[in-house]
């Protein structure tokens, strides 16, 4: 039943999506966060419907007489660099052949984020899109905080099963960069009714954070509302609910979590905390070696190459917890999405990756400043705001998660592109209006007023 319910879903969007390719980005969206095919069974859980939605809109967005304005700031710009970058350490790459196959999925996204930057030029659909995306990934976060409530704790919380957010870590920092956009729809909605249940959504999915177990998204939830807390206007508010929730949490958690988050000041005897600094020191010594390209797509978990850059696999029950011995247990990713960065494409590489998410963010205080003098700009202030607490949390939390190319973060660097070209148009009319209203000076040689 639920496998028919999609396919019509899907292959009835389809004729929308022609007439209508924004339709395309939403449906994009939705499969990306809350991948539904993953909740059916027989051939529908692994067909390629991301696939297909992809290349209807991208047709459907050729095809279409919609206007194509595509941001032209600092942000696409550096977009565009770290995909050409990309593209440069992928010919370039120790492992040509997985280094190809990850950079074609990487460069999906990147593509569907230049189509979503062009179809979201409007103040409804860029909310439509973050209504979708919300709804999408807070339903893990409201279903995992009852689930928390109901249990008390004793069970992880997971992420779509069989997708990029299936673990533990995955969704607890995409919990964390969720956060900040439900409040963006709080502030905007006029409906007390939905404002308290966003309210719950953010109580819960902090609850259902706490729960994933994950260290790194424990700390990165307490460092993300306190970026809230110092962006709003309504401090006590943000206090409020972040310590009914944080104490909701510990109420009904486990000891054993306090243990976990605990074990964070005591990581030398922990051997994954020994085992993730080793891979931060293999992917150092990867990028010393190779400096500007590093050693391309998929290269930090190639186990044959550990012994080229003082890293070894050793073989035993033994568990290794000084950070100067080589072994670690097994082959592991980065853990991190900086570490990854610059193990797989280079200090170059990790230098365009940081500037596109501080140009992203500090694009983010040009909007507030711009729009807070005009009445009608106020969502474009409060949206910027909390999308800079949105990559704020996932620049916190990417220190012990290795989603780089994570499409939620692209995501929001295109939101933000877009919403700066809505507010400089909008500046731009506002000071042509200024211009021709402005009271016409008489006549050159024509007699001046009188003075009293």
């Amino acid at each position: 039943m639920r496998s028919a319910l999609l396919l019509l879903i899907v292959f009835g969007a389809i004729p929308i999506i022609f007439m209508k390719p924004y339709v395309g980005t939403l449906m994009w969206a939705w499969f990306s966060y809350f991948n539904p095919h993953r909740f059916t069974w027989g051939i529908t859980y692994d067909f390629p419907f991301a696939l297909i939605i992809a290349s209807v809109t991208i047709v459907a967005w050729v095809l279409s007489r919609e206007p194509k304005r595509y941001p032209n700031c600092a942000i696409t710009w550096l977009l565009a660099l770290l995909a050409f970058w990309m593209t440069i350490t992928t010919i370039t790459a120790l492992e040509p052949s997985s280094a190809f196959a990850k950079w074609g999925n990487v460069m999906k996204v990147l593509g569907m984020t230049v189509v979503t930057m062009t179809l979201i030029g409007s103040c409804e659909r860029i909310n439509g899109l973050i209504w979708v995306t919300a709804a999408s990934l807070g339903f893990f976060g409201i279903k995992g905080g009852i689930f928390v409530i109901l249990t008390g704790g004793n069970f992880l919380v997971w992420g779509p099963p069989g997708s990029a957010l299936a673990a533990n870590n995955a969704i607890g920092l995409a919990l964390v960069v969720t956060i900040p956009l439900i409040r963006y729809l709080q502030l905007e909605t006029k409906s007390w009714i939905v404002y308290l249940g966003l309210g719950a959504a953010i109580g819960l999915s902090s609850i259902a954070v706490l729960a994933t177990y994950s260290r790194g998204a424990a700390l990165a939830l307490g460092g993300m509302f306190v970026f809230m807390w110092l962006k709003s206007r309504h401090r006590a508010l943000i206090a409020t609910m972040a310590a009914i929730a944080v104490a909701a949490g510990l109420t009904v958690m486990p000891e054993k979590l306090s243990n976990r988050i605990n074990s964070i000041q005591d990581y030398q005897s922990d051997w994954s905390s020994m085992d993730r600094i080793k891979m931060w020191r293999y992917a150092f010594n990867l990028a010393m070696d190779r400096p500007l390209v590093g050693g391309g797509f998929d290269i930090i978990d190639k186990s044959k190459f550990y012994p080229r850059f003082g890293l070894q696999i050793c073989q035993g029950p033994a568990i290794f917890l000084s950070p100067e011995d080589p072994c670690v247990l097994k082959s592991r990713t980065a853990h991190s999405i900086y570490f990854e960065a610059l193990g797989e494409h280079g200090f170059v590489g990790l230098i365009l990756y940081l500037a596109l998410g501080a140009t992203t963010f500090f694009t983010g205080g040009w909007v507030i400043r711009a729009s807070r003098k005009h009445d009608d700009l106020a969502w474009a202030g409060n949206l910027a705001a909390m999308l800079q607490v949105s990559i704020a949390g996932f620049a916190m939390a990417g220190i012990f998660v290795n989603k780089t190319y994570l499409d939620l973060y692209f995501s929001l660097v295109a939101i933000m592109a877009v919403t700066r070209m809505l507010v400089a148009e909008r500046l731009s009319e506002s000071a042509k209006a200024k211009v021709e209203t402005a009271p016409q000076s008489g006549p050159v040689g024509a007699p001046s007023a009188s003075r009293a």
